[in-house]
C-alpha cells in the first residue's frame, strides 16, 4: 500500500464507544489496511489487533487536560503521514463527527488536497445510554432527543448553548464531557425552566466493563455523583427515559461485570476464552506468557512423515498438535490421502473438533480430557505390536508415551511444535498486580503457569499475588500452580476452555 510516489489517503474511523464489538466492518477494514494507525485514549487497545503488524502505530491520546499531542500537531501529523504516500486510519472514540474534532481533521485534509473518508463509528451518546437500560426515545416519553457538549471551547467568547430551548424543548438531553460541569449543567437546566425532578442518568466508561451508571434527579444528581467518584470520561442523560432503567438495565448485571482477570494464554489461542468472559462482563488483561511457534528443527517430523505407511495410530493431544501437523504435511507435498490405512485418537473435544477441520474424524475420543484417559480408552483397543505416532509440544509429560509402550506398541514421539516465553506484558502485569488491580488469573496449562511464574520478581510473588484468585483449567495445571507456590481456588471439572468459565461462574455466584 505504501507509495512514496504518491500521495496516499485518510481514514476517519470511529472507534465506537469503547466496546470492541462495536466497530463497523468498515471500520475494522481500514485499520487493517493502513500503513499507520494514529489512535485516540477512547479508542480500545483491542481494535490495534486489526491492524497490520508492520504498521506504524502512533498514540495521540488527550484525557483530562493532558495531551499526547495537541489538535494542531496531530492534524500536521496526518497530513505528513499522508503525504509520504501512508495509507492512515486516524482512529477516533465514538463518531468522528459527533464531538471527535473530525470535522477539523476533514478540513485540514481537504486544505493540504489529501484524499480522505469519513467512516461513522457507534457514539457514545447511542452505545452508553442502550448499554445502560435508557432509550433515548420512547413513543410514552420523549421524540426528539438533542447532543449538547458539556465542554465548549473555553476561548469562545460566549456560549452557543441556547439553555432556555434545550432546559423547555426538548424531551432527552445527553451531555458530552460534562462531568466537570455538572453542577453548572444542573443549575442552568434548573433555572431555565426544567423541573428539579426530571431523571438524569451519569454513565462512566459507556460499553466497556468499567460501566458505572448513577442516576438521580437534577436536584440531586451532583451530590450523587461525587459520592460515587464518578469522573471522566462519561456522558449525561436528563430525560423521562432514565426512569426506563429501572426494568431495562442488562449490562452491568451480568455474573461477570467488573471482574479483573488475567489471561495468560498464548495470544492467538486466547481470543474463545477472552470472548466467552468478556460476554459475562469481565475485563480481560491479555497477558500472553507463551508463544506458540513451528520446532527449531522439523527432522524429526518430516521423517516421520516420510514412513507414515508403517504407522497404525496418530495420537493427537491438542489442537496445535494438529494444525502444525498438517502443515507440515502438506508442505512435504502429501494431503489427508497419506492417512488412509491410519487411526486417530485425540485429547479432548476441542482437538477432535480441530482434526476435522482438517478432513478426519477422530476414532477415539476420551471420556475426560488428560493424558490418562488416552490410556484408558486404548485399554479396550489392542495395540501390541502397533507403531503409533506422537505429535505434541517439545517439553510435553511423559505418562503417554510410557503407558502406551508398557501396553505392547512402538511410540515415535516427535516435535510438532514449542511454547516460548513472552515477556512483553511482563512490566504492565506487575504494575496491575501491586496496585491491586487484578482479581484473577486464568492458567489452560502447565506452560502459562511457568513462564507467568518467571515474569514475576521471585521475592515479591506471595505479596503481588495477594487477593488474587487462581483458576486453572484442570488438575495438571492445579498441580502445576501449587508446586511453583500458588493456591488455586477454581479448577474445571471439564478440562475445557467452556469448562474453565463455567468453572469461574460457579465461583462468582
Amino acid at each position: 500500500m505504501h507509495n512514496t510516489n504518491k500521495t496516499g489517503k485518510v481514514f476517519l474511523v470511529g472507534a465506537g464507544p469503547g466496546d470492541p464489538g462495536l466497530i463497523t466492518v468498515k471500520g475494522a477494514n481500514c485499520i487493517a489496511r493502513a500503513d499507520v494507525v494514529v489512535y485516540d485514549y477512547l479508542a480500545s487497545p483491542t481494535l490495534l489487533a486489526h491492524a497490520n503488524p508492520d504498521a506504524e502505530m502512533i498514540y495521540v491520546g488527550k484525557k483530562g487536560g493532558d495531551h499526547t499531542l495537541p489538535q494542531d500537531g496531530i492534524n500536521a501529523l496526518i497530513v505528513e503521514k499522508a503525504r509520504q504516500g501512508n495509507v492512515v486510519a486516524r482512529l477516533k472514540g465514538g463518531d468522528p463527527f459527533i464531538f471527535g474534532r473530525g470535522g477539523e481533521e476533514a478540513e485540514v485534509l481537504i486544505a493540504a488536497g489529501i484524499p480522505f473518508e469519513v467512516v461513522p463509528g457507534v457514539t457514545a451518546a447511542i452505545g452508553a445510554s442502550a448499554y445502560a437500560g435508557i432509550p433515548l426515545t420512547h413513543r410514552d416519553y420523549t421524540s426528539d432527543v438533542a447532543f449538547v457538549t458539556g465542554h465548549e471551547d473555553p476561548t469562545k467568547a460566549e456560549s452557543s448553548v441556547d439553555w432556555k430551548a434545550l432546559a423547555t424543548g426538548i424531551g432527552t438531553l445527553v451531555f458530552f464531557m460534562g462531568v466537570k460541569n455538572l453542577p453548572t449543567i444542573a443549575a442552568k437546566l434548573v433555572a431555565n425552566g426544567r423541573p428539579a425532578d426530571t431523571p438524569v442518568a451519569v454513565i462512566r466508561w459507556g460499553t466497556t466493563p468499567k460501566q458505572k451508571t448513577v442516576t438521580g434527579s437534577l436536584g440531586s444528581i451532583v451530590e450523587e455523583t461525587q459520592r460515587a467518584g464518578i469522573k471522566a470520561p462519561a456522558i449525561i442523560i436528563v430525560g423521562g427515559v432514565v426512569n426506563l432503567r429501572k426494568t431495562m438495565q442488562w449490562f452491568e448485571n451480568r455474573p461477570l461485570m467488573g471482574c479483573r482477570i488475567v489471561v495468560t494464554r498464548a495470544r492467538e489461542q486466547a481470543s474463545d476464552l477472552v470472548h466467552q468472559l468478556m460476554e459475562y462482563g469481565a475485563e480481560c488483561i491479555q497477558c500472553p506468557t507463551i508463544q506458540v511457534g513451528p520446532p527449531q528443527d522439523w527432522a524429526a517430523m518430516d521423517k516421520a512423515i516420510g514412513i507414515l505407511n508403517r504407522y497404525n495410530w496418530i495420537v493427537f493431544t491438542s489442537v496445535n498438535g494438529v494444525d502444525y501437523f498438517f502443515r507440515r504435511l502438506f508442505e512435504n507435498g502429501l494431503d489427508l490421502r497419506a492417512l488412509g490405512h491410519i487411526k486417530t485418537a485425540t485429547i479432548g473435544p476441542s482437538t477432535a473438533d480441530r482434526l476435522r477441520t482438517w478432513g478426519l474424524n477422530s476414532d477415539i475420543i476420551p471420556e475426560s480430557y488428560r493424558a490418562e484417559s488416552v490410556i484408558e480408552a486404548f485399554s479396550a483397543t489392542p495395540v501390541t505390536g502397533s507403531r503409533i505416532l506422537l505429535p505434541r509440544a517439545r517439553e510435553a509429560r511423559s505418562v503417554l508415551p510410557v503407558e502406551l509402550r508398557r501396553m505392547g506398541a512402538a511410540v515415535d514421539e516427535v516435535t510438532a511444535y514449542e511454547t516460548r516465553q513472552v515477556a512483553d506484558s511482563a512490566a504492565d502485569l506487575i504494575t496491575r498486580l501491586t496496585s491491586k488491580t487484578i482479581d484473577m488469573v486464568t492458567f489452560t496449562s502447565s506452560s502459562t503457569v511457568k513462564n507467568f511464574h518467571r515474569l514475576l520478581p521471585h521475592d515479591r510473588v506471595d505479596r503481588l499475588m495477594e487477593g488474587v484468585t487462581v483458576a486453572s483449567i484442570g488438575p495438571i495445571t492445579s498441580q502445576t500452580a501449587r508446586e511453583l507456590g500458588f493456591s488455586v481456588t477454581i479448577e474445571a471439572d471439564t478440562y475445557t476452555i467452556p469448562g474453565l468459565i463455567q468453572a469461574i461462574l460457579n465461583h462468582q455466584s
